[in-house]
């Protein structure tokens, strides 16, 4: 059962139901809650909704770009990625308008949004200058800059001493120490938010092992072992042992301030996903829970509408007999004449042809397959796998069934 669908529509209910007007830097207006969690067990299948289809390639591409430590958008740009090019736009827009550049005669800087989104695909010049965002999550995650502190502790007196490369180090950690309690990443660097074009809105994760028992362990070789006998306890363990199998679960945790619920949280739950199945397997581990922790949780106000459809309604008995009539046939004259007669009627049939209830009824949750030219990540730096990863190949959802495309606008 997709248990991880029902719990979003239902965070849209909670909204729509609770949620308070509130004004909001975009000027869009929102109504909001606060401090709510989803959680979700990565064994009944990858997080990617259904209710609505989900750009899988876009969640990919945003993900990978953090994990390059990379904050400019010219990688996202040419991997078909346009979440941040209004923020980049924007920008790009405040700097030339405060020094004064639009007013050059002759200039031939961009006038428009798609003007510029083309010169920095075109221009690698422009793209070094003008495409990149600020220290966001990219530069904290794999290099926040370190200081040192000299005349008596004084801030203003530190000096830059180097880079500190938070995922190498939770990698690290994650194979030296994995019961620490400091197993964690942050981007919330608040000496250089001012510097950032936006933020950022997940701003830390945590992640937390556990060991396997021997029958967990067991049971993720039940497709190379089959039918076999029951072995001695002995025997079980050196056989997953030679097999290599995990010893641990890792569960991610990730907390976030501000939570744009039907656009933004449906990819960010994806996204977290993704990055737990990059840990786990970059350190021989099963994914286990993933958790997030939201703070303001918003519906924009011209994503109400979109939300309600989401979320779906209850079909009449009318709209489900003409569902049942047709997914049956020709067979359904048949069964008319065979139960009707005597009483009985067509109940049994609804659930035999998966009739649904509602509108936007769940479907089962995909499940990740990683194509990769080496399965053993966990004997690699973390860069070296990386620069492995590749947006259109290596990661595949498979057997993922949607409904259609909400589109909704992007508030920046």
């Amino acid at each position: 059962m997709n248990n991880l669908d029902k719990r979003y529509q239902e965070l849209l209910k909670d909204i729509l139901d609770n949620g308070i007007e509130k004004s909001d830097r975009t000027g869009t207006g929102t109504i909001s809650v606060f401090g709510r969690q989803i959680r979700h067990k990565m064994s009944e299948g990858f997080p990617l909704l259904t209710t609505k289809k989900m750009a899988w390639k876009t969640m990919v591409t945003e993900l990978l770009w953090f994990l390059r430590g990379d904050t400019n958008i010219k990688f996202l740009v040419d991997n078909g990625c346009h979440i941040w090019d209004g923020d980049a736009w924007a920008n790009y827009s405040k700097q030339i308008i405060a020094n004064n550049l639009h007013l050059m005669p002759a200039t031939d800087l961009p006038k428009s949004k798609e003007e510029f989104i083309n010169k920095i695909k075109t221009d690698d010049e422009f793209a070094n200058k003008w495409g990149d965002l600020g220290p966001i999550y990219g530069k904290q995650w794999r290099s926040w800059v370190g200081h040192d502190q000299t005349a008596g502790g004084s801030l203003s007196a530190s000096t830059t001493f180097g880079y500190v490369d938070q995922i190498a180090n939770l990698i690290n950690d994650l194979k030296t120490n994995p019961d620490s309690r400091r197993l964690m990443v942050s981007a919330w660097n608040v000496g250089e938010l001012d510097q950032m074009v936006l933020p950022p809105c997940h701003y830390g994760f945590q992640v937390y092992t556990r060991e396997l028992s021997l029958v967990e362990r067991l049971n993720l070789v039940s497709t190379i072992i089959g039918e076999e006998k029951i072995r001695t306890h002995e025997d079980n363990l050196a056989r997953v042992d030679k097999l290599n199998i995990p010893t641990r679960a890792i569960s991610l945790m990730w907390n976030q301030r501000s939570v744009d619920t039907f656009l933004g949280l449906p990819f960010n739950i994806a996204s977290y996903g993704l990055l737990l199945e990059i840990i786990a397997k970059a350190v021989n581990m099963v994914p286990d829970e993933l958790i997030g922790n939201l703070g303001d949780v918003h519906l924009y106000s011209n994503h109400i509408e979109q939300a309600k459809e989401q979320i779906g309604r209850k079909y009449t008995s009318e709209e489900r007999h003409e569902m049942l009539k047709t997914a049956m046939g020709d067979f359904y004259k048949t069964a008319v004449d065979e139960q009707v007669p005597f009483g009985g009627g067509l109940s049994e049939y609804y659930d035999s042809y998966k009739i649904p209830y509602h509108s936007r009824e769940p479907y089962p949750l995909p499940t990740l397959k990683i194509n990769s030219g080496n399965e053993n990540w966990h004997l690699l730096t973390i860069d070296e796998v990386i620069n492995t990863l590749d947006v259109d190949i290596t990661f595949k959802p498979e057997n993922y069934q949607s409904h259609p495309t909400i589109k909704a606008p992007l508030s920046n």
